[in-house]
């Protein structure tokens, strides 16, 4: 039968005098064709040399290793087997020379995704670029009121901040790129997604984490991490050769690296890698100083529904257009200016100068009115939470069941962050004047310093104390003891 052919077959490929391997092969019914499906079956298999067999002196065959396949497996570098790739594209000369690289590279199909954030750039351009190589699918997507209704609320919902300060603007952006991405993968059928982050950063990891989640079997390609372009020289000559248009002003180097959205702009690199050294004035573009803000403060009124903003000073507005609107005040107040050094998630310390007006004044006047509208328990426990989840929403864990458990808790809270916040805007700061909601946790009765009409026992206070001092004069009288 089949399988006694299998079984005589595998003993012809063990090493063996020539007459044993004759008998044994005689003995198959077509040994040839046999032999040459076993050895299909088994690619890391050995043969019997020809050779060898046609002798008849008293040696064993000669095995010869099977030839390997020069197939790399997905995901082990830049010859793996890739036939289209989505790439994440800005239009920007970075990204123009991934594109072609790509195209050089792995011999595949690009195909081109740009997303509207509310970065303030014409996306237009970037379209006409991507066809200039040839490129056949390309997508420009406005994302914005997606971006901030499902990712910035949920996260201030939380008052997320990283390491007590960044408002995680970049980091709040990369999961919807990345999910997006993947969306237009599986609709293009492509097997590839690429990003142009660096390999010292955290954007590889947020991209990466979001790639795999969505697509677990996805290639994801990095270029930073496989190319040896790795100097502005060898990426300007690269582009040259590859006919790239470089402005003169991009063939000399940034003073600093610069990425933007609706929620916020990120300064980075070159100049301003010293700690030390102060940032210039002139980098900003949506603030002014705060020395330069306004003399008279501004006052707004901000209205909440179930813990996100909905209307400003009785104006409604969607959510991108909210986050925008709070920007433009922040902005002419000076507010939102933010110098940092922060700890990756790699292992180093990077320093980054941000400017983030509106998530500012936001997350002032929403934390303001969270004190009248929830349960101590509550806001604390909800406190306990921020920093892991800040931590994980900045390493890239946005789609991790252990942030989605921790944002049903905060939504759940939230449910009950309904009133206005009166704030006034100052040259930098933003202060809180006032805060009402119909169903304060406040109440002046027990609270006022005069008379209470009998809301408040402050008798009872006595014994409140005594048992909370129980442990504490326990304890005083049982070590003096010793």
């Amino acid at each position: 039968g089949r399988d006694d052919r299998r079984r005589l077959a595998r003993r012809a490929r063990r090493p063996a005098p020539p007459e044993r391997a004759k008998r044994l092969l005689s003995s198959l019914p077509h040994p040839p064709r046999a032999m040459h499906a076993c050895a299909v079956a088994r690619t890391a298999a050995t043969t019997v040399s020809a050779k060898t067999l046609k002798t008849n002196a008293p040696r064993r065959a000669v095995v010869k290793p099977a030839r390997r396949s020069n197939v790399v497996s997905r995901g082990v570098g830049p010859s793996g087997d890739v036939k289209k790739v989505v790439l994440a594209y800005s239009g920007g000369l970075d990204t123009s020379i991934i594109l072609k690289w790509l195209q050089d590279t792995y011999g595949c199909e690009v195909v081109t995704f740009t997303a509207d954030l509310g970065q303030g750039e014409e996306l237009e351009p970037a379209r006409a670029k991507a066809a200039q190589f040839g490129v056949k699918e390309i997508f420009v997507d406005d994302l914005r009121e997606e971006f901030v209704r499902d990712y910035v609320f949920p996260m201030f919902r939380a008052n997320a901040l990283y390491e007590g300060t960044y408002l995680l603007g970049t980091s709040i952006a990369r999961p919807l790129i990345a999910k997006r991405q993947i969306e237009i993968a599986k609709q293009v059928g492509a097997d590839a997604v690429c990003h142009g982050a660096t390999g010292k950063g955290n954007d590889q990891v947020r991209f990466e984490l979001g790639y795999y989640g969505f697509k677990p079997d996805v290639k994801g390609i990095a270029p930073w991490r496989e190319w040896d372009l790795n100097s502005r020289t060898k990426l300007l000559a690269y582009a040259d050769e590859a006919g790239i248009p470089v402005a003169q002003s991009k063939r000399q180097d940034a003073p600093y690296s610069t990425d933007a959205n609706l929620l916020h702009i990120s300064y980075e690199g070159n100049a301003l890698e010293d700690p030390w050294v102060e940032y210039s004035e002139d980098m900003f573009t949506r603030s002014v100083s705060p020395e330069n803000a306004p003399d008279k403060p501004t006052y707004i009124e901000v209205e909440f529904e179930k813990g996100d903003p909905v209307a400003i000073d009785g104006v409604k507005y969607s959510p991108a257009d909210m986050l925008a609107k709070l920007n433009q005040l922040g902005g002419d107040n000076g507010i939102g200016r933010l110098d940092i050094v922060e700890s990756r998630f790699v292992g180093m310390k990077s320093r980054g100068v941000y400017e983030t007006p509106g998530g500012t004044i936001l997350l002032a006047v929403r934390r303001a009115l969270e004190t009248i509208c929830l349960d101590r328990g509550e806001m604390h426990y909800k406190d306990q939470m921020m920093p892991q989840y800040a931590e994980l929403i900045y390493n890239g864990f946005w789609f991790s069941p252990e942030r989605e458990m921790m944002q049903a808790a905060i939504d759940t809270c939230s449910e009950s962050v309904t009133g206005t916040v009166r704030a006034k805007l100052y040259k930098g700061n933003v202060i809180v004047v006032g805060r009402k909601a119909a169903n304060t946790l406040y109440d002046d009765r027990l609270s006022t310093f005069e008379e209470d009409g009998g809301a408040y026992d402050q008798k009872d206070a006595a014994g409140f104390i005594k048992l909370q001092a129980l442990r504490l004069r326990t304890l005083k009288v049982a070590r003096e003891k010793k």
